[in-house]
């Protein structure tokens, strides 16, 4: 069956400026495009002056994860209703593949964030994906899965025998197409990682033409992961880092949501983008992903120091650790530049639903409590596994900065939550980027190849991300005038998206949700 769609401002991904055309679709491939097309048609749409551009491409997803659930569509429903038809997943070292079928650590293997139901090797996920994918998939294989299916949380050093045990996993997944390979400094167990391991791992990858991507150790100016007095921030030393294992690896890297946690760190925007600018002019192939929200999701336990933690609750409760705990605390906010109102609470437990969307001040002040006591009882009341959302990981003019610099393409970095408060990046993070692309004054072409041409040619996707005659069928249109989103309802159905078609097959049309298992597992173009 053919589709032509007529009379659409024509977006083609290559940062181009649009012109009035058509565009010819057959089965799950584009046939034609054109300022206009004579051939007939099956069916017509008519889209009178509508932004057509190829599919959308989420630069870092985690929705792998959730493929396999007998509820999967609501996982993939928000994102496709952005306009997203394609998302690059196994990011922040998590994959769910990766590992044996059997490993006895299948409750490490998403660091305590996710959950893998179906774990093994990379072909078993292909086979397992395909006709059950809601979007097209681009995986990586994760260096800590890959480490936790062989030795679960174990923070000991790997031998060579144990590297060259998990490079065997690596080796499967990238002969089986996957895109490349990422890291995640920030968990367990890839926090665990000796530098030999990691420079294996990034030089298995680059071996095959792969990508890696990297969660870095620091996000913010100080951090607990390097020592409190160094010459350099905390944010640029994780830079620093992965520079190394890029150069000394030979591999591209992608540096993942690149973030400046609370107000103290925005002032590293400029050295932080100067360095990433510079690593290019010396011929390495080094960029970022950023998303648009000035908060992201996070665990209540952010700002709970780990010495506090191991304490009984009798010692706990001793007034000098009490005090030094306040202590290490106000340290720790004053220090970042994050305080009370900058944690809004998304899930403590199924009694405490009441808490849901409160910042920890607003629920100290509802109970007559300090904000530290109020934030102790949260702690407490989660079983030290609540969730928040944590504010200043930017603020306007970062965003901006960063939306106009070359080297950035967008993501969203989020999934829809089992319960508690949704974070709003699943719902409504890409038409936020064309609204503030109309704030800025940035022409939709350059916003558009960030979500499309930019990607592919970053991850080496083939046959999508381009408006190009035999090119995938992926398709977004939208309406840049009625976009709109509500910062006030995270789980928002965005307004403007007017058709989303994947693989050739409409799963949004004129506006209304259409679904259907469209996607596939996507596999690197070598």
């Amino acid at each position: 069956m053919t589709t032509l769609f007529r009379n659409g401002t024509v977006y083609d991904g290559t940062g181009s400026k649009p012109f009035r055309g058509d565009v010819l679709i057959g089965d799950d491939r584009i046939l034609e495009v054109g300022e206009k097309i004579e051939t007939a048609a099956d069916r017509t749409v008519e889209l009178d002056g509508l932004a057509i551009c190829p599919g959308l491409i989420d630069a870092h997803s985690h929705n792998d994860f959730f493929y396999d659930r007998e509820d999967a569509e609501k996982f993939y429903r928000p994102f496709i209703e952005q306009g997203i038809t394609t998302q690059i997943t196994g990011n922040c070292s998590f994959s769910p593949f990766g590992m044996d079928a059997d490993t006895p650590h299948k409750d490490k293997l998403g660091g305590g964030l996710f959950q893998a139901l179906h774990p093994g090797s990379f072909a078993d996920f292909k086979k397992r994906a395909k006709g059950n994918l809601f979007v097209n998939m681009a995986p990586l294989v994760g260096n800590g899965s890959v480490r936790a299916g062989m030795t679960g949380y174990d923070p000991a050093p790997y031998s060579p025998e144990q590297i060259e045990q998990e490079m065997a996993h690596v080796r499967e997944a990238m002969e089986g197409g996957a895109l490349g390979g990422s890291f995640g400094f920030m968990y367990e167990p890839n926090r665990y990682s000796q530098k030999e391991e990691l420079y294996a791992f990034a030089k298995t990858v680059a071996s095959y033409g792969g990508i890696v991507t990297v969660h870095p150790r620091a996000c913010s100016i100080v951090s607990a992961d390097y020592p409190l007095l160094t010459k350099k921030s905390h944010l640029e030393m994780g830079l620093d880092e992965v520079i190394d294992i890029m150069k000394t690896s030979g591999c591209r890297m992608e540096y993942s949501h690149l973030i400046f946690t609370g107000a103290r760190s925005w002032k590293l925007l400029e050295p932080m983008l100067k360095k990433f600018h510079d690593t290019r002019k010396e011929g390495y192939d080094i960029a970022f992903d950023n998303y648009v929200f000035h908060y992201g999701a996070s665990v209540i336990t952010v700002v709970f120091p780990e010495w506090y933690a191991s304490l009984s609750k009798e010692e706990a409760a001793k007034p000098f650790n009490r005090f030094k705990l306040a202590l290490t605390i106000l340290m720790y906010r004053k220090v970042l530049g994050i305080d009370w109102d900058d944690m809004v609470v998304a899930y403590i437990s199924e009694e405490h639903r009441e808490y849901e969307g409160k910042t920890v001040l607003d629920a100290a002040k509802e109970e007559g409590l300090k904000p530290m006591d109020m934030y102790l009882k949260l702690v407490e009341l989660s079983g030290r596994e609540g969730s928040i959302y944590l504010g200043k990981y930017y603020n306007d003019e970062i965003v901006h900065r960063l939306m106009e610099d070359d080297l950035s393409v967008f993501m969203t970095d989020a999934w829809v939550e089992d319960k508690g408060l949704q974070n709003i990046a699943a719902f409504q993070t890409f038409p936020q980027f064309f609204l503030l692309a109309k704030r800025y004054g940035i022409p939709y072409e350059k916003i558009v190849r960030k979500m499309t041409g930019a990607t592919v040619d970053r991850y080496h996707i083939p046959e999508r991300g381009y408006l190009r005659p035999g090119y995938k069928a992926d398709l977004t249109v939208l309406d840049p005038d009625r976009i709109r989103v509500d910062e006030k309802k995270p789980d928002f159905r965005p307004e403007g998206i007017v058709h989303v078609y994947i693989n050739g097959s409409p799963v949004l049309e004129n506006g209304g949700y259409v679904g259907g298992k469209a996607g596939e597992i996507i596999l690197r173009a070598d």
